[in-house]
């Protein structure tokens, strides 16, 4: 996607209360993931759709740090702090997960992924990978690089998020992956995964084909772990369980329910890290028997047009 964005403008109700959110916002959840409970969905919009805004102000130092965290993802720069402050200082990307720092949080998403998120995955050998990617800046490659070293390859889970993918690529020096089912999106890809059956990319990192939402959708599993689903399925924080977006599929609903069903059964991971939707950690039996409901439940979903209102994160 490239959503056009208008110009800017601050809902006067927010602004005289502090932090503001303006409209040139794109819906794309980020946001409303990173600070629940201070950014919501607009009144008219409600529960599923409209626009965020500042439901809350902070209250506490934690407070401001997840606005802060917000901020600096948010792909529009819809975030506003009290005297539109958003200095380098404030910038807390790349930002660990977890106590373990396997996963970064790469922050800074782009208007041309739709607001996606990027992550960054350390390697025992002190090398990284980044899985899909932020929005493009010369001075964020080199943070990145400062923060975990040799970034060796550029992981891209499906044809929506290949933006930037090439610019990065190059300027890491990194291997560039994709599937050949989404090629056509990224034609300079230099490494293409072929097929249905996984593909080692690294010590213990293996790509897994999940064709269904786009052709070319594919998993990125790291040490039986972390599991980077881009759009194939997330975590629904209104339904409390994995979900796809079934509403928004390229490709088709039947592909991805059997591509869910079988990943069930095949795969192990505890962590959901997606590209839209809400990450989150499970013991590794639990999320299975989670994939296994999922797979179940979107045998059921019809086939249906695409509309990215209906979808609920």
């Amino acid at each position: 996607m490239n959503p056009t964005q208008p110009e800017r403008t601050t809902r006067a109700a927010d602004a005289e209360k502090g932090w503001s959110v303006d409209d040139r916002c794109l819906n794309c959840n980020i946001a409303r993931q990173i600070a629940p409970g201070m950014i919501g969905y607009t009144a008219e919009g409600g529960e599923y759709g409209g626009l965020s805004t500042v439901i809350r102000q902070p209250e506490t130092d934690a407070d401001v740090e997840k606005l802060y965290m917000a901020a600096h993802a948010c792909p529009t720069r819809s975030i506003h702090p009290p005297g539109d402050d958003l200095g380098a200082d404030t910038d807390p990307y790349p930002m660990a997960l977890d106590a373990d720092g396997t996963v970064l949080l790469c922050g800074h998403a782009s208007p041309r992924t739709y607001g996606a998120p990027s992550y960054l995955l350390r390697r025992p050998d002190g090398t990284a990978m980044m899985i899909d990617t932020p929005r493009w800046r010369p001075a964020l490659a080199r943070r990145y690089e400062r923060r975990v070293g040799r970034i060796t390859d550029v992981l891209i889970t499906h044809l929506d998020h290949v933006a930037h993918a090439r610019e990065y690529a190059d300027a890491f020096r990194a291997r560039l992956w994709i599937h050949e089912g989404d090629l056509h999106s990224l034609p300079s890809a230099d490494h293409v995964i072929r097929g249905t059956e996984p593909v080692e990319i690294g010590p213990g990192v293996i790509a897994h084909p999940f064709p269904g939402h786009t052709a070319g959708s594919t998993l990125f599993l790291a040490d039986d772990t972390y599991c980077f689903t881009g759009d194939a399925f997330f975590w629904s924080n209104g339904q409390r369980t994995l979900e796809v977006a079934h509403s928004v599929v390229c490709d088709s609903i039947t592909t991805l329910a059997d591509s869910v069903a079988r990943a069930a059964e095949e795969l192990t991971f505890e962590w959901v890290l997606p590209g839209h939707g809400d990450l989150h950690h499970l013991p590794a039996d639990e999320m299975r028997e989670r994939m296994r409901g999922l797979g179940r439940r979107a045998a059921t979903y019809p086939a249906a047009p695409i509309d990215y209102g209906a979808v609920r994160y």
